[in-house]
């Protein structure tokens, strides 16, 4: 996977590592800690509600978070759009700190008092999104319990939501509330887009900074595994090996390229396709291969036919049929005639 369409969770990620690595450095922690005593209720610090959601407190929190980001955000994103998905980020958001400080109001008899630091709300947010529109791609057991490849990433949100009880718990229910409060497009939130303004100043600073989205270049050549693993790499590849192509198709500008600006890489995808087999195999031209007969082009029948005006056809057909390369069939030919 890469972050290729996803600028949106890059910046997020690159965000959240940030700030909290310079959180403990400068050791400036405690002006992202959240509590309702004495924070909001005797010092009435309310910035404090927006602050402590740039900050994870610890290392293994932002590990974590930057893991269900990665295996959540990127396919969430692309769902959504880049566009859509930083408006429900903001959206989330300023839902999440409502409903962060009406349950300090309304559970601090119960001993919620602090609220977790960082973005739990909105990564749980996100991942209730992706619950709901990324299916599961496949299904496995372990001891009898049915799982699928979206389990592990449920896992790694349950460590997370127990990590720090019970804040991070009702941070953790709020997030999931928060992502179907805005699915169920209560209050129209689905509606909300970001100014084009704020987008075209993330445009042209902050996605210079997020660095490529490109993904990673494939190799145009695959092996079969018994012949990879057999051969060393001293040892050259057989010339009547199979050439498989992995690579995408190149766009057109590549293809419109001259031979002397075409990538080495490119030269290696000689092989014959898979399209171009599959068509020899429905009419026969793959048996008559595999038996030594060579299908000659239409060309060469017409230069012979052209150069042999009293030879039937299909006497020229069998020559070139027969030899490896059209001079081979004039010298039959001319055999032939004396």
């Amino acid at each position: 996977m890469s972050f290729e369409n996803a600028p949106v969770t890059k910046g997020f990620m690159l965000a959240c590592g940030l700030s909290s690595l310079l959180a403990g450095l400068f050791d400036v922690k405690h002006y992202f800690h959240l509590q309702l005593v004495p924070h909001l209720s005797r010092h009435h610090q309310y910035w404090r509600l927006a602050i402590h959601n740039l900050a994870f407190s610890n290392s293994s929190d932002l590990f974590i978070a930057q893991l269900l980001l990665y295996n959540v955000g990127i396919q969430v994103e692309r769902q959504f759009g880049s566009v859509k998905f930083a408006s429900f980020a903001v959206v989330s958001t300023m839902l999440a700190i409502t409903l962060e400080f009406l349950s300090l109001l309304l559970f601090h008899r119960v001993g919620l008092n602090h609220i977790a630091m960082g973005p739990t709300a909105l990564i749980f947010a996100i991942l209730y999104q992706h619950s709901r529109i990324v299916p599961s791609a496949y299904n496995f057991r372990i001891f009898g319990i049915p799982l699928n490849n979206k389990s592990l990433v449920y896992l790694l949100a349950l460590q997370m939501a127990i990590s720090r009880l019970p804040s991070s718990a009702a941070v953790a229910l709020i997030g999931v509330l928060t992502g179907q409060i805005y699915r169920s497009d209560l209050a129209n939130l689905k509606a909300y887009r970001i100014s084009p303004s704020a987008l075209n100043l993330s445009t042209r600073f902050l996605l210079p900074v997020i660095g490529s989205l490109r993904p990673p270049r494939r190799s145009n050549r695959a092996l079969p595994d018994d012949l990879r693993s057999n051969r060393t790499s001293a040892s050259p590849i057989p010339q009547n090996e199979e050439v498989i192509t992995t690579a995408r198709t190149a766009p057109a500008a590549t293809q419109l390229r001259g031979p002397d600006e075409v990538d080495d890489d490119s030269n290696d995808a000689t092989g014959p396709s898979v399209v171009r087999e599959w068509v020899d195999e429905l009419t026969g031209r793959a048996e008559r291969a595999s038996t030594g007969i060579r299908v000659p082009a239409e060309a060469e029948i017409v230069q012979l036919t052209g150069m042999f005006p009293d030879v039937q056809q299909e006497v020229i057909v069998g020559a070139l049929q027969r030899s490896p390369n059209i001079e081979r069939a004039v010298e039959t030919l001319l055999s032939s005639q004396n």
